[in-house]
């Protein structure tokens, strides 16, 4: 590794480890993913299994986040419904990203009449009421996990082109991309060698933050009915079915509930603090 890519990353370690809250949002993050990974060594009882016997029972030591109408465990249904908001959250998030970084790229390194057409499109996006449109669209599709990633991931991704063109914008008009030019070096080689790379520091800022509301946006269709859909465990889902029961089973949607706040309140925190490590006007 280059020493000056070195002394950056060191920079960014430092500034990034000294935030408190960014650290334990990273670690909360990490415990979630491993858990979402473990899903079927971590608890003994399938997502999906009946016991009419155990039904709407309180939280226990059998069942530590208690049972469900049908008699299924809470606590396992949580930990596999992170596994697919998670999903959702990553790839609707890779889609937005992909699609977002390119258009920014291609309108803030070619200027003029690209631009233009490029930003009016993000324009006339922007003017959609983002969750009324993915609404509107899922009616008309027919359920499915997959549906909710692309629409998500389609819907999303405006802010994303803003921030790259804005960043291209300031790196396209530096002395080392002008020595590029000069040389002969084509925009194919500019751009994948020596644009992109540069601007990529608010796209991790974005992608981190980004995974908080798909996952925000996967779990409102899903408590609305037309998300994920039952058995397919999911948080919204589990919410659903929790709030016929609420007056006298309260662990149905508290334990969901608290998944899906600390969840989103983790990547936030990440989110902030690799904005605040990457920015170079602050000095500690």
């Amino acid at each position: 590794m280059p020493i000056k890519e070195s002394y950056i990353y060191q920079v960014f370690w430092r500034r990034f480890r000294g935030n408190r809250f960014a650290v334990a949002g990273g670690i909360v993050v990490l415990i979630l993913f491993l858990v979402s990974l473990l899903a079927p060594w971590i608890t003994p009882y399938d997502p999906d299994s009946l016991d009419l016997y155990q039904v709407l029972m309180p939280p226990s030591a059998d069942h530590w986040f208690g049972t469900d109408e049908l008699g299924r465990d809470v606590f396992t249904r949580v930990i596999f419904g992170a596994k697919i908001s998670l999903k959702v959250g990553f790839v609707a998030v890779g889609i937005a990203v992909l699609v977002g970084t390119v258009i920014g790229l291609v309108s803030a390194y070619y200027g003029g009449w690209v631009d233009n057409v490029f930003m009016r499109f993000v324009d006339i996006m922007l003017c959609f009421p983002t969750f009324f449109l993915i609404l509107a669209v899922i009616a008309m599709l027919e359920p499915s996990i997959w549906y909710i990633m692309i629409i998500i991931g389609l819907t999303g991704w405006m802010g994303v082109a803003r921030l790259v063109r804005a960043e291209v914008l300031s790196i396209r008009e530096r002395d080392y991309i002008m020595a590029a030019r000069a040389i002969g070096a084509s925009d194919l080689r500019i751009i994948f060698r020596h644009v992109l790379p540069n601007a990529m520091s608010p796209v991790l800022v974005s992608a981190s933050l980004g995974v908080a509301g798909a996952i925000l946006t996967e779990s409102a269709l899903s408590f609305l009915g037309i998300g994920v859909q039952p058995p397919t465990p999911s948080w919204g889902n589990i919410l659903t079915s929790g709030k016929d029961y609420i007056e006298f089973a309260w662990w149905l949607s508290l334990f969901p509930g608290l998944a899906i706040l600390v969840t989103v309140l983790s990547y936030n925190l990440l989110g902030e603090g690799i904005r605040d490590a990457l920015d170079p006007r602050l000095n500690r």
